[in-house]
């Protein structure tokens, strides 16, 4: 399992975390980390939107009440709660999972994939809700058009060289 957050105003994203097997504890973590205040993902948030996954246990809402943080469970049966996190995990499926055989946590983690492709998506990816721009542009250059590529090929974006 990938935990991934989102900030809607900005689609930035945040992998929180990596486990094969996440039980409550590591849910409650991981809720501490996203809310601490000098470094967590959502320092100077209001709300949490999520599932019902059964692995948001109370302990979880609770860290995130203490971080300052209300958490808001979905309807049942409405993957159009959130259509941002819904396109990323639609995204990173269709543009890299699905190309490549994982075999589990360790080699997920070893070809530092997620994180390569959340750098992609941050500085490299056109974003139709941000009418087609990046989330973070990198400095452009005046050169030529050049091609770039993460991820051995599966990846490829243009941008001018510097």
């Amino acid at each position: 399992m990938v935990l991934v957050v989102i900030d809607y105003a900005t689609r930035k994203v945040e992998i929180a975390g990596i486990m094969e097997h996440p039980y409550g504890d590591w849910m409650k973590q991981t809720a501490k980390n996203l809310t601490d205040p000098f470094s967590g993902f959502l320092r100077k948030k209001k709300y949490l939107i999520h599932d019902r996954d059964p692995l948001y246990t109370e302990a979880f809402i609770e860290m995130l009440r203490a971080g300052g943080v209300e958490s808001v469970k979905s309807m049942p049966l409405a993957p159009n709660f959130s259509p941002f996190v819904e396109r990323f995990i639609r995204s990173i499926k269709s543009e890299c999972l699905d190309r490549m055989i994982i075999f589990g946590e360790a080699h997920l983690r070893y070809l530092i994939l997620i994180s390569e492709y959340v750098q992609h998506y941050h500085t490299e990816r056109a974003h139709q809700g941000l009418d087609n721009m990046l989330i973070e542009p990198p400095p452009q250059g005046t050169g030529k058009i050049i091609c770039r590529q993460r991820l051995g090929g599966l990846l490829k974006f243009y941008r001018r060289a510097a």
